[in-house]
């Protein structure tokens, strides 16, 4: 099933597979760079039949990473180029939109906005309540990221409403403790995600695909649970996007029920800039950044619930490395999987797995490229001979 055509709104994808939105790490300035273009035209030569840029910023209050895209018009030249070097190698191209809230790093974006003001300790940062005109206002930047994307030839817009960032923030009750319209009750915790995706879809006119990344669970009592995310998936498809990706997890809370498996928090903190980030990350990283069970298809039995509630198509993502998994969770009734870690260690797997070449990725899901990525550009230690080389460096050095 796997290598059969498959539309999403109004688009047709070659094959079933889509490189999530995992963050490349790869626009200083908050600009496309060659590295970005050519990797994703990597992976779109490797065979997959959507790329996704990861984790673009609506709006400078939404930054949280000085190498991360912020989109804009002036960069429209520069964001054809890496579309038109995906769509020359035959996959289509798609770009993640979204605003981090309480995890906007102030010395970027100029302020550090939430549902629901207080301290953060996973940034560490401590955000003011964001106001009505302010939410009016990231409201239009979403609408105008979308404009953006279609005007550089994307074919379709990943609306990030998961994963602990504001959308997700609103609708968590964890981070929103608003007592208006915006707050309390699921359909006032709704109503900020309800406002932005009518904003996207009528900027998308129906040329560009709208997907929504969205959880299935905050991944920590007191978060989002499924009863309510099979609610919020009904919301979704009533607004007419055109397919949801179901994923989970909280960067603020439950950063590794997102990826599964352990963060070599050695090796994070190696690469920070910050003393008292460094010190902290490596000293008590793995409290902060609890480790979770990892296995190949580790969101699929709560992705059946969403996929037995409503009709819209369905990506699902988390854990799969083979083939095998890839077509069980295609014969369950998702229309796409998406893959991160596997095309991080190797661009060309979907092609590999095609020829028979392979039958399983070579990832060992160590997430050295996670702890790579918030520091600097992404990277793959069995893949990159560099990346191997560091890594023996950290294990020599702290003991990994």
């Amino acid at each position: 099933m796997l290598f059969t055509e498959q539309k999403i709104g109004p688009i047709v994808l070659r094959n079933r597979s889509i490189r999530s939105a995992a963050f490349e790490g790869m626009c200083p300035n908050h600009s496309v760079s060659a590295e970005l273009i050519n990797y994703h035209a990597a992976v779109a030569a490797g065979g997959v039949g959507m790329t996704t840029v990861a984790y673009a910023a609506v709006s400078r209050s939404g930054l949280s990473f000085p190498h991360q895209l912020l989109l804009r018009r002036e960069q429209i030249p520069a964001l054809k180029k890496l579309t038109e070097a995906i769509h020359r190698e035959g996959a289509a191209a798609a770009i993640q939109v979204g605003h981090c809230g309480l995890m906007a790093k102030k010395s970027l974006s100029g302020a550090c906005l939430a549902p629901t003001g207080g301290f953060n300790l996973y940034g560490p940062t401590w955000p003011r309540t964001i106001s009505m005109i302010e939410i009016e206002g990231i409201i239009r930047d979403f609408s105008n990221a979308v404009k953006i994307a279609g005007d550089a030839g994307f074919d379709a817009v990943e609306v990030h409403a998961g994963h602990g960032y504001l959308i997700s923030q609103f609708l968590s009750p964890y981070t929103n403790k608003r007592k208006d319209r915006y707050g309390c009750s699921l359909v006032n915790r709704s109503r900020f995600m309800v406002e932005v995706i009518r904003a996207v879809t009528d900027a998308a006119a129906k040329n560009v695909a709208v997907v929504v990344k969205m959880n299935l669970r905050d991944g920590f009592k007191g978060g989002m649970e499924l009863d309510e995310s099979i609610l919020v998936a009904g919301m979704l498809e009533n607004l007419g996007v055109d397919g949801l990706v179901l994923s989970g997890g909280f960067v603020s809370k439950a950063p590794m029920y997102v990826m599964r498996g352990s963060m070599p928090v050695k090796v994070m903190a190696h690469y920070m800039k910050n003393p008292w980030m460094k010190f902290g990350t490596r000293y008590f990283g793995n409290i902060l950044m609890k480790p979770e069970p990892f296995s190949e298809g580790y969101f699929l039995d709560d992705a059946l619930r969403i996929r037995d509630a409503v009709r819209l198509p369905l990506i699902y993502v988390g854990g799969m490395k083979s083939g095998e998994s890839i077509e069980n969770v295609l014969g369950k009734g998702f229309n796409f999987v998406q893959i991160a870690r596997a095309l991080i260690h190797d661009p060309g797997f979907i092609n590999k797995l095609k020829s028979g070449e392979v039958h399983n990725s070579g990832c060992q899901s160590s997430n050295y490229c996670i702890a790579r990525m918030y520091s600097g550009q992404m990277a793959c230690f069995q893949h990159e001979p560099d990346g191997a080389r560091e890594l023996g460096i950290m294990q020599k050095k702290h003991g990994l």
